[in-house]
């Protein structure tokens, strides 16, 4: 089994994907390992990426209050939720898109990473060329409370200051 990590914009079009973690490995490792990780950690990539708490909270990727404790908290959680559901419903556009991704992919074990990476790509071309399903209601994938996730102090600052500018 493969574990794979998406980004995708508002549009369900995929931005990013890595395809290359087999076994049971953590979200939070697969996106610190990764190139977008290292750009933005570098500043060669700007923007705001939106996480579930399986990520650590940073000046580019904003998460969940484990514990909101004012209404600017509570809304930011509320908001950033009902955001992220793009990336659940892409999920969904694309398991209906690909009934592989759904009930397995009938190829060698290494050839997992590739035929996502190809399911992507053929997931882009056909939500550029206007080929779209319906949206699908998301599901909710909460991480695991047993996993230790590194917040940045400083994301977690700037995550207060934006509740608090965009939320109060």
């Amino acid at each position: 089994m493969y574990l794979f990590q998406m980004v995708c914009d508002s549009r369900f079009r995929v931005t990013n994907v890595v395809a290359k973690w087999p076994g049971s490995v953590h979200d939070s490792r697969i996106f610190r390992e990764s190139e977008l990780c290292r750009k933005f950690e570098n500043g060669e990539k700007d923007g705001l990426l939106l996480g579930d708490s399986g990520y650590p909270c940073k000046k580019y990727l904003m998460t969940p209050y484990m514990n909101p404790q004012t209404a600017a908290q509570e809304r930011f959680n509320s908001s950033l939720t009902k955001t992220r559901v793009t990336v659940e419903q892409t999920f969904g556009v694309m398991k209906r898109r690909f009934p592989c991704l759904s009930y397995g992919l009938k190829v060698k074990t290494c050839h997992t990473p590739q035929a996502i990476v190809s399911c992507v790509i053929l997931h882009n071309f056909g939500m550029e060329s206007g080929d779209t399903f319906e949206r699908l209601v998301s599901l909710s994938f909460d991480s695991p409370d047993n996993v230790d996730i590194q917040t940045d102090q400083a994301g977690a600052r700037y995550r207060d200051v934006f509740a608090s500018t965009y939320f109060a």
